[in-house]
């Protein structure tokens, strides 16, 4: 019903702290269940702590750059670009002046280990990815600065240093990467997620393509002198992302979120992907692991039209083995499956799509009161802002609510990073001025007593004891409405209460406008004046206010006006004003003070739109 427009402040404790000077380029560190932040800047590493319910605190470690290597180039900084931790400590590693480097963090003390090729890029610019599994390391990093300009997936360290082809991907934007145990350990996969140039050259096809690719991590290289360096068991497939029914496509990947199953079954590991088209609309895509698998497993070659070899392209082989050189060589030149990956779901369609352009997203599976399982999206926007999008878990496709945007900064930036802590149920964002500590379970901002409270769909908070609660932070279970359609028929008092009455006193023939914040845009808003409907404001309305302008005031317009809110089987008195007749000069002073009055409204409950009418 609502997206409320809220900041993260406001709670016991500060929660959002200055770096003390402009980071055009952050990257952010955070184990969970920890209260520290680590985020790396230019030239220095920040430590941020969080503890709960106490002011925040930040101290740096300066670790410096090569500068007289570089007088003449841009990025002399070292621009910090990755934070991982070690056995030894905190591994940082940096641009340093175009020659990148790395250091160990151990107890404030600054360990070079002198220049990494491939941990960090020569700009904090490039399209960068490193991965860490054990003493196993990947990357998307070139490690020369003017040649090896063909992006490729690498192992840098680990039984054998492998890499891709260098035709089997067409300028990649790499997003993500990650690890999968399957059921036999020699079957252990690394996927990772692009988008590449669309090789279909059609005016009217899309620039890109979003794919996702496949390697065995036990990979050892093939047979041949052109194979023997190279990834053996590589495949990729196309991301759909598509409505036919409005025939919307959302073709370029933005993000990527792996929500683990709770049991631990691998193939149910949900994939969230954030998409966006060239109009800068959005989409989220749900897929699973197991559809992924089962493509690279089942799927025939695009283009390739010959019986495939056996061992079939992108097997893993047990005992280490290497692959065939003729198989290697027909996934070489036919790097793509035909068959594309769908979503999730019957229909086969997006879970939502939207006019807001979104870049990120983090997914935190969780409990009502109820018992009933909730997946609460993050996703960020282009504005520098944070929506919290409501998906019921046990159902597919149905009442997916956008309930509330966060405004995490003081100062509005864009943000840079942002990670989830689901054991202490806290986001952390970063722009280029400032780190957030923004809660999942922002309860006290709901107005409207217990039908506000349930109205807004919130899986974390509930009505106890005259207050809107977070469910964590009551001994006992707490009012939640399992029912999305009318959550406001849970409450107690089937009605809610009235508005309360304001006056103001005006002279005749003056002008006036009276202004009723639009808390649901699933609501119909009304202006009522004795029995007749003055103004009425349908969902969609553009402006956040129902507003109500009277150009010349006759005395049959003095009298009460009720702002009336209907949403479904939902009523409620929003506002009621009563226009009072005055001289002048007193007209001016009561003026003055119901426009302050109307002001403080606006800020106090400043809506936006919710998802029902976002999506198309």
């Amino acid at each position: 019903m609502f997206l409320l427009i809220v900041s993260s402040s406001g709670h016991v404790g500060q929660d959002r702290v200055d770096f003390g000077q402009t980071e055009p380029h952050t990257v952010l560190f955070h184990e969970p269940g920890s209260s520290s932040v680590w985020v790396g800047g230019r030239g220095k590493v920040y430590l941020f702590d969080f503890p709960e319910g106490k002011n925040a605190s930040v101290r740096t470690v300066n670790i410096g750059s090569t500068k007289g290597s570089c007088l003449d180039k841009r990025d002399c900084e070292n621009y910090i670009t990755l934070l991982e931790r070690r056995s030894e400590g905190l591994l940082a590693c940096g641009t340093n002046a175009r020659h990148p480097s790395c250091w160990n963090l151990v107890n404030d003390t600054v360990v070079p280990l002198g220049e990494m090729r491939g941990y960090a890029p020569f700009s904090p610019d490039e399209n960068s990815l490193v991965l860490f599994e054990g003493d196993e390391v990947y990357s998307t990093i070139r490690k020369q600065e003017y040649n090896g300009k063909i992006p490729r997936f690498r192992r840098i360290r680990g039984e054998s240093e492998l890499y891709t082809s260098d035709t089997v991907m067409q300028n990649p934007q790499f997003i993500k990467a990650t690890i999968v145990h399957q059921d036999q350990a020699y079957d252990d996969k690394i996927y990772y997620f692009f988008r590449e140039d669309n090789p279909d050259k059609n005016p009217e096809a899309p620039l890109n393509v979003s794919r996702v690719a496949q390697l065995c991590r036990g990979d050892q290289g093939g047979e041949s002198s052109l194979s023997v360096s190279k990834w053996n068991t590589f495949l990729k497939a196309m991301l759909v992302c598509s409505d036919a029914a409005t025939n919307k496509n959302f073709n370029r990947l933005q993000d990527v979120f792996l929500l683990p199953d709770p049991s631990g079954q691998w193939r149910d590991t949900r994939v969230y992907g954030v998409f966006s088209n060239p109009w800068n609309y959005s989409a989220v895509c749900v897929y699973s692991l197991g559809d992924i698998d089962k493509v690279f497993r089942t799927s025939s070659l695009k283009g390739y039209h010959s019986s495939l070899p056996n061992p079939r392209p992108g097997k893993c082989l047990p005992d280490q083995q290497p692959i065939p050189t003729e198989t290697f060589q027909v996934a070489d030149r036919h790097p793509e499956v035909a068959q594309r990956v769908e979503p999730m779901g019957p229909l086969k369609t997006p879970l939502f799509h939207s006019k807001y352009h979104y870049q990120k997203v983090v997914v935190h599976r969780m409990q009502a009161s109820h018992g009933e399982t909730y997946h609460v999206l993050y996703l960020t926007t282009d504005r520098g802002t944070i929506h919290k999008v409501v998906e019921p878990g046990e159902q597919e496709h149905s009442f997916i609510f956008n309930i509330m945007e966060i405004q995490p900064f003081r100062r509005a930036a864009a943000i840079q990073t942002m990670s989830l802590d689901a054991e202490r149920r806290k986001l952390y964002v970063s722009s280029q001025w400032e780190v957030s500590q923004v809660p999942l379970d922002l309860c006290e901002v709901y107005g409207g007593g217990c039908h506000g409270c349930l109205m807004s769909r919130d899986p974390y908070c509930g009505w106890d004891q005259g207050r809107c609660v977070s469910i964590y932070s009551s001994q006992r279970s707490v009012l939640q409405s399992i029912n999305p359609v009318e959550p406001h028929k849970e409450c107690p008092n089937p009605k809610p209460d009235k508005a309360p009455l304001q006056k103001v006193s005006l002279a005749p023939n003056s002008r006036y406008y009276l202004s009723c914040p639009m808390e649901s845009r699933h609501a119909t808003y009304s202006w009522r004046h004795k029995e007749n409907v003055e103004q009425s404001c349908e969902p969609g309305h553009q402006s956040p206010n129902c507003i109500l302008f009277i150009e010349n005031l006759t005395a049959q317009q003095y009298g009460h006006y009720f702002c009336e809110a209907q949403e479904g089987s939902y009523f409620r008195e929003a506002q009621h004003w009563q226009l009072l007749p005055e001289d002048g000069i007193m007209a001016e002073h009561l003026l003055g003070h119901a426009c302050a009055l109307a002001a403080s409204l606006w800020l106090g409950v400043l809506p936006t739109l919710t998802l029902g009418l976002l999506v198309h």
